[in-house]
């Protein structure tokens, strides 16, 4: 499945473990810009089929992200949040289950981002009906670095307190909008 393209779109994406406030600065960055975001598929997925989830599961979690995303990449106009793509799939699938299917990685390639803003693992861990690896965030973490490099996604590390992290987003997306606009 290709994804649906708009060059006059740039596409920001919020990524990283669980648990580091992907949800709450998506939500307040399309505020602040007057635009959507595109929300985390999987997260509804695991609610509604109920944990846990198992190997077969990748292929529709992947399906439904793209979907969702190509819905939103067709009715945006310039700029487009993502809470999490792709990415998270092909880590996620490696962290449970060793292994995800090539079609996924190749499409997380296809598809990347103008930018992934990599929310760092120094804020709390907050449980909930989802989460389940509050323990294993460094190593989640360093699995999002990895796959990042591997798909060569352009990547801005967010850490630092809540304001700390909105006055870096936001930074950050206007420089890559400037330069999207240049072109």
């Amino acid at each position: 499945m290709e994804t649906i393209t708009r060059p006059h779109v740039t596409r920001i994406v919020l990524t990283g473990s669980e648990s580091v406030g992907k949800s709450i600065l998506a939500t307040q960055l399309a505020a602040h810009y007057g635009v959507a975001f595109v929300p985390e598929f999987v997260r509804q997925y695991a609610l509604c089929k109920g944990l846990p989830l198992d190997v077969h599961d990748n292929e529709p979690i992947a399906r439904g992200q793209m979907a969702l995303e190509d819905a939103y990449i067709a009715r945006a106009t310039s700029l487009l949040l993502h809470d999490t793509d792709l990415v998270s799939t092909v880590v996620y699938a490696h962290h449970y289950f060793g292994q995800c299917p090539p079609f996924i990685e190749d499409a997380a390639f296809a598809r990347r981002a103008d930018m992934y803003l990599l929310l760092d693992i120094d804020v709390p861990w907050m449980p909930d009906a989802v989460r389940d690896r509050g323990d294993r965030r460094d190593e989640v973490q360093q699995l999002f670095v990895a796959t990042l490099a591997r798909v060569h996604a352009a990547v801005t590390p967010i850490s630092g307190t809540w304001a700390a992290r909105f006055a870096l987003a936001t930074a950050t997306i206007d420089a890559v909008r400037l330069r999207s606009d240049q072109r």
